[in-house]
């Protein structure tokens, strides 16, 4: 089947007053409901981030519009058979990216960054740390070879990270995420943490397989949405689903246990009681059931 769903990741850091914030929320707000289409964009003042889908007429207008209103930004572009979301929505926030220090903000657009051909030369003849700067769960299904995984819950914990990681001050650090805004703010903290040699990938993940496809990068990319993850080529994922039980990206098949219907989970619930089942309301009601019946 034909694609049919047009899909954009963006983000960009640029200073506004609390009335601007405002004033961009409102344009971009109204944008996508005249264009019909879904997904978030997060305001704050020190910029906006998104992901959006629709058509691809929408999309392109919807474009036009974020660089009339924030300046020239990168766009990671991909698409779908189907709208990977249910909602439209434009929220102000704090943040754009939580790690929990509004003082973190880039002052350029062009920190550190390494375009996906610099980022390959790099690795290939360089001794460098490379650090993958997103969540355990979205590690697991994908990361560039020989990268560190800091383990990380959530983006905040990374400052805690970088001062007990051991990684030598004066050592060439190479970093990466999905569409690279969390390594806009993690790449400040290391140097504020007193590393002089950070570099971040332009664009992350997903600009890197629209350049790089079957590269370095292994596995697929985990994204925020109904596709769970996108493939080498930056389409949906045929393997992962997200797990009903903990909302993480999960490849293991089942029959449910309650109900019988066929699902996937992750692998983690697999091994828990009452989890091999097809939803959280399956998994209650197999439980209070064996509980009955005293099993």
């Amino acid at each position: 089947m034909k694609n049919t769903c047009a899909i954009t990741a963006f983000y960009k850091f640029f200073r506004m007053e609390e009335a601007d914030v405002q004033r961009v929320r409102d344009a971009l707000d109204a944008k996508g409901m005249e264009l019909d289409m879904r997904g978030l964009t997060l305001i704050a003042p020190e910029g906006v981030n998104g992901t959006v889908a629709g058509s691809k007429e929408a999309i392109q207008a919807y474009k036009e519009l974020l660089e009339e209103l924030c300046g020239e930004m990168i766009f990671k572009d991909s698409s779908a058979e189907q709208q990977p979301f249910k909602r439209w929505f434009v929220k102000i926030r704090k943040e754009i990216v939580g790690l929990g220090k509004t003082d973190v903000y880039p002052e350029t657009t062009k920190n550190c960054h390494l375009t996906p051909t610099e980022w390959n030369e790099v690795l290939d003849n360089e001794d460098v740390v490379l650090i993958d700067t997103r969540n355990d769960y979205e590690v697991e299904i994908g990361t560039f070879k020989n990268a560190v995984d800091p383990k990380l819950k959530q983006f905040s914990e990374f400052p805690e990270y970088v001062k007990k990681s051991g990684i030598p001050k004066d050592k060439k650090v190479l970093m990466f995420c999905t569409g690279g805004i969390r390594c806009e703010k993690a790449l400040i903290e290391m140097k504020n943490q007193g590393y002089e040699h950070v570099y971040q990938l332009e664009g992350g993940i997903l600009k890197y397989l629209e350049e790089c496809p079957h590269d370095k990068f292994e596995g697929e990319c985990f994204v925020f949405d109904h596709r769970t993850s996108v493939n080498q080529e930056l389409d949906p994922s045929e393997v992962y689903h997200i797990c009903p039980h903990c909302g993480d990206p999960g490849k293991e098949q089942i029959t449910c246990d309650r109900c019988e219907a066929d699902a996937v989970i992750c692998e983690r619930c697999k091994k828990k009681e009452y989890l091999n089942t097809c939803s959280k309301n399956c998994a209650h009601c197999l439980q209070r059931d064996l509980e009955k019946a005293g099993v």
